[in-house]
């Protein structure tokens, strides 16, 4: 069953005004790891989930045109960061999205769409005869930084800054049966995930991180019974 992972990111006696500082450099390291070099959008949540944004920016992903030539979209993330926390609030959580792409079977014409199976995905390729196609996709990642005060003190259990990697299916491919060629890719993926995962503790200065799930089940385990291998970095 996919479950969601995320990172969790502390730093000691943290004071408001330095979060931009730390989203800035989280944000940064994604470009060096698998990830694009540019925000994609940035929103500002008061209070609480259950609040409307008071802010929300989207900057895009694509390279578009212009009278001058090419325009890559999307903003830098100093600029991102500093325009969402004009709004700086002890009760505000600061949420922006990125791209980072990973290996994943590709879907054929005709199935349902990404949330097919991927079981479904290889036995339709078997049946025409194709080998099934793995290609790097981008997925947007949600990085968030935490007032102290938002939702009655997140920040404690998830952290000052939260990274939301979406599903982890990429990582265990557990709905496919694992031969050389999709378990060398799963690797590849779980080593751009301890390799981020390093970087932006380093980067940001953190000194506590967490990688955990939703269902709340260890990833470096089901890692190790999926791959037989034993992987670093992830505790």
């Amino acid at each position: 069953m996919a479950d969601t992972l995320y990172l969790s990111l502390w730093y000691p006696n943290l004071r408001l005004p330095q979060l931009a500082d730390k989203l800035t450099a989280v944000l940064g390291a994604f470009a060096a790891h698998g990830g694009e070099a540019r925000v994609y959008s940035a929103t500002v949540w008061p209070v609480s989930w259950s609040e409307s944004p008071v802010f929300q920016q989207v900057y895009g992903r694509r390279v578009g045109t212009a009278g001058d030539g090419p325009v890559e979209l999307g903003a830098e993330p100093r600029i991102a960061v500093a325009e969402a926390l004009e709004i700086l609030h002890d009760d505000y959580a600061y949420e922006f999205q990125i791209g980072w792409s990973l290996w994943e079977l590709e879907n054929l014409p005709g199935n349902a769409g990404p949330s097919t199976p991927l079981r479904s995905a290889q036995d339709d390729n078997a049946v025409s005869g194709l080998d099934p196609r793995w290609t790097r996709e981008p997925r947007l990642v949600r990085v968030t930084g935490f007032g102290p005060l938002f939702d009655e003190g997140a920040y404690e259990a998830d952290g000052h800054i939260r990274v939301d990697f979406g599903p982890d299916t990429p990582f265990l491919e557990e709905d496919l049966e694992l031969d050389s060629v999709a378990a060398r890719h799963v690797e590849e993926n779980v080593r751009q995930l301890v390799e981020l995962t390093a970087a932006v503790e380093k980067a940001s200065g953190a000194t506590a991180r967490l990688l955990w799930s939703e269902l709340g089940e260890s990833l470096a385990e089901r890692l190790a019974a999926r791959l037989s291998t034993r992987l670093g970095g992830l505790n």
